[in-house]
């Protein structure tokens, strides 16, 4: 089986084959997954093999794998710095890197290694990440994304928009038939995609929020016409101001596809909620401050054999929501993806000699709930005693907002018990460097 034929199977037993009636059900699954899954993969990977080689008690002589869910983490630094003892079919982290350059030059991501395709994250974290990926790999990825996805059956002609930094075979998959895919390249001037869209007029737009905006503002000016029945957010984290602005303009729900270069982690439920695939994945917790319920995800995924994924730790601090969802599904359903662990900001204590972690939801509730008239805005911690902050406000109301703005973040920073820092406003910027992620709130050097 492959092709097509392939990814309607995937398609099908994400949507309707896997239903777990409790926690447990769904636990004792993956742990079966995982198992035949290592037992398949560390034969292939000699990194695996010699990071896992001093650990007896996981394995006995026949590869029977126990407490898999304590094994050793890695990371980003470790994967790349190990790409080609790790992955299991012989590629080079040279050869694959040159492919992913030429085809960032280009514009052109048809090309492959060895039947392989090869793709390079943005590099937001501060290291490129390169993936490898087989046909087969692709074909179980797009069965899964049209199962969470679609808003309606596989059957049903449907028109995907598509916006990214770059394109790949890995998005192609999708383009079959009746299920049609058109990719907009985000470094593009925003204005010469308005043609071409209201010609595609496509049923589901998917973008980052920040282009989401820039369409919403088109949208909201008559220049745009589309009236998609679903809308996606993906790459960048989905501010609470952004969603609004959004939701209002195309009248729809934003949904939201947490993806990554190490899986697909998580959907948007028909109710609004995020969701994490642990139908597909495993991702574990931990926990950077359990009361507040936020955690690094450590994501285990046994679908990818090509270049495994085995207790790998994101940079993501996701907060888990408190409530069930209306939906009832037993996947865990998750507040707010808040950034990385890199843009949490640290503070002084008034009290103690030590730094005190503000994490990013904070900081974004604090600017939101300070004012209405708050169209847009970034937070930027310079130092231990210097935030830069800059706000999009009609000019009318500007100094009065900075007011409420400065007090708002004092009252968080007292309810925190942190010496207050200067607080510096400047001009707000629009960015026409659509490729580059946005990060409404960032921290600007290391602790």
């Amino acid at each position: 089986m492959n092709g097509l034929p392939r990814i309607i199977w995937y398609y099908l037993v994400t949507k309707y084959g896997r239903k777990f009636n409790s926690r447990t059900s769904l636990i004792n699954w993956q742990n079966q997954q995982v198992m035949s899954f290592l037992k398949q993969v560390l034969p292939k990977s000699s990194f695996y093999r010699k990071y896992y080689q001093s650990l007896n008690k996981y394995f006995d002589h026949n590869l029977n794998i126990h407490e898999w869910r304590d094994l050793p983490i890695i990371d980003k630094s470790i994967m790349m710095e190990n790409f080609d003892d790790l992955n299991t079919v012989g590629i080079k982290k040279s050869a694959a890197l040159e492919v992913a350059l030429s085809a960032e030059k280009s514009r052109n991501f048809a090309a492959t290694l060895n039947g392989y395709t090869i793709g390079m994250s943005s590099g937001t974290s501060g290291n490129r990440g390169l993936f490898a990926v087989s046909q087969s790999e692709q074909q179980a990825w797009a069965g899964a994304i049209l199962a969470k996805g679609l808003p309606q059956p596989i059957t049903t002609p449907q028109r995907i928009a598509f916006f990214l930094r770059a394109n790949s075979n890995l998005y192609e998959t999708v383009n079959k038939q009746r299920i049609q895919f058109q990719y907009f390249d985000l470094f593009k001037p925003v204005e010469s995609h308005f043609a071409k869209l209201n010609e595609y007029a496509p049923t589901i737009l998917v973008a980052p929020p920040s282009m989401l905006r820039l369409l919403a503002d088109a949208k909201n000016n008559n220049i745009l016409n589309i009236n998609p029945i679903k809308v996606i957010s993906v790459a960048e984290v989905l501010d609470p101001l952004d969603e609004v602005y959004i939701r209002k303009s195309f009248n729809q729900i934003v949904h939201q596809f947490y993806q990554c270069t190490e899986g697909f982690l998580g959907y948007t439920c028909e109710y609004g909620t995020l969701h994490l695939n642990e139908d597909i994945l495993v991702i574990q917790k931990e926990y950077v401050d359990r009361d507040a319920g936020k955690f690094m995800p450590i994501i285990t995924d046994f679908n990818r054999r090509t270049q495994p994924i085995i207790r790998y730790r994101l940079d993501d601090i996701i907060t888990e929501r408190k409530m069930p969802c209306r939906c009832g599904s037993i996947l865990i359903p998750i507040e707010s993806i808040e950034g990385r662990r890199d843009d949490i900001f640290y503070l002084p204590s008034k009290i103690e000699d030590k730094l005190i972690p503000i994490f990013p939801d904070f900081i974004r509730r604090a600017i939101i709930i300070a004012s209405e008239n708050i169209q847009e805005y970034q937070v930027v911690q310079k130092s231990l005693d210097v935030i830069v902050i800059s706000l999009k406000v009609a000019t009318e109301v500007y100094e009065p907002v900075k007011i409420l703005v400065t007090q708002s973040l004092h009252n968080l920073f007292n309810q925190s018990h942190c010496r207050v820092p200067e607080i510096i406003y400047q001009e707000y910027e629009v960015s026409t460097i659509h490729h580059s992620k946005l990060r409404r709130v960032r921290r600007e050097f290391s602790v």
